[in-house]
């Protein structure tokens, strides 16, 4: 079972009790910082939303059961009163947890079922090549995505794509999408798509910059349609990672780097996931 899998296993077995990052991260094998950072990339939930999810998901089944008291599920799903946790099941579910007891059904609302990980074993990634990356200026459109609502990403592209190519300053024709600033408890990361500038004169407005040190990375390669570079993602920080007795670098999360080898307009080809290693 991959690191994720194992990660997801604890939490299914104990979220009816308060458990600890630190105690899913010993379950994984991996530390808090890098559990966190990589649980939303491999499943697009935080942590923290996801055993919010299930427990809230848990006690809508228990109203519905009409066994409990709304205090009663309160208190076991976490909660310290009946406000509160009437607060967190609308929020979640659009709906009170009185309307759940009186009608005994959930068939209006959207549980959080238990991620089905696929054990990513069987999934063959090409060893990783590693390199010394020079310090980069990168330039760029960038958002805050949710973990689980990264549909915007190819309308960024979109928008970025129109200045690709007379970008003042740009150097060379390769594109970079660039991961940073996750946040395990918001949910959330900064995506860019950017290319490499000399300085940061007359760039189009609305466009950022990011400074890249001089760092190690290991270099895997992704194959195939884009749509699917999150089951590759999946691989590195699930699986190959924790194996490797390495330490993720500070930052950037990941870069993903498109050059002639990727097309654009089909979405296929190659793309190279470049992820720093501390020394």
């Amino acid at each position: 079972m991959s690191a994720i899998g194992r990660a997801i296993w604890f939490i299914e077995s104990h979220f009816a009790k308060d458990i600890t990052l630190e105690q899913i991260a010993d379950s994984a094998g991996l530390s808090r910082y890098h559990l966190s950072r990589v649980f939303g990339l491999s499943t697009g939930r935080s942590i923290s939303a996801y055993i919010r999810g299930r427990r809230l998901s848990w006690a809508a089944l228990l109203l519905a059961n009409g066994n409990s008291t709304i205090l009663e599920v309160a208190l076991d799903a976490g909660y310290g009163s009946h406000e509160a946790f009437t607060r967190a099941f609308r929020e979640q579910f659009g709906v009170t947890p009185e309307s759940i007891r009186k009608q005994r059904h959930v068939r209006n609302i959207e549980l959080m079922e238990p991620i089905r990980m696929n054990d990513t074993r069987n999934l063959k990634i090409e060893p990783p090549r590693f390199e010394e990356g020079p310090a980069l200026l990168l330039a760029g459109l960038e958002e805050t995505y949710a973990y689980n609502r990264t549909e915007g990403i190819p309308s960024l592209w979109q928008r970025f794509n129109t200045h690709f190519g007379h970008i003042p300053g740009q150097r060379g024709n390769v594109a970079y999408g660039v991961c940073t600033h996750a946040d395990a408890e918001a949910g959330s990361f900064r995506y860019m798509a950017a290319v490499e500038v000399e300085d940061a004169d007359a760039l189009p407005n609305g466009f950022s910059t990011l400074k890249l040190p001089k760092q190690r990375y290991a270099v895997f390669l992704h194959r195939g349609h884009i749509s699917a570079i999150s089951t590759t993602a999946q691989q590195i920080f699930g699986t190959w990672f924790p194996q490797s007795g390495l330490e993720h670098g500070d930052t950037p999360d990941l870069i993903e780097r498109y050059d002639e080898r990727f097309d654009p307009d089909s979405g296929m080809g190659v793309v190279e996931m470049w992820v720093p290693i501390k020394q």
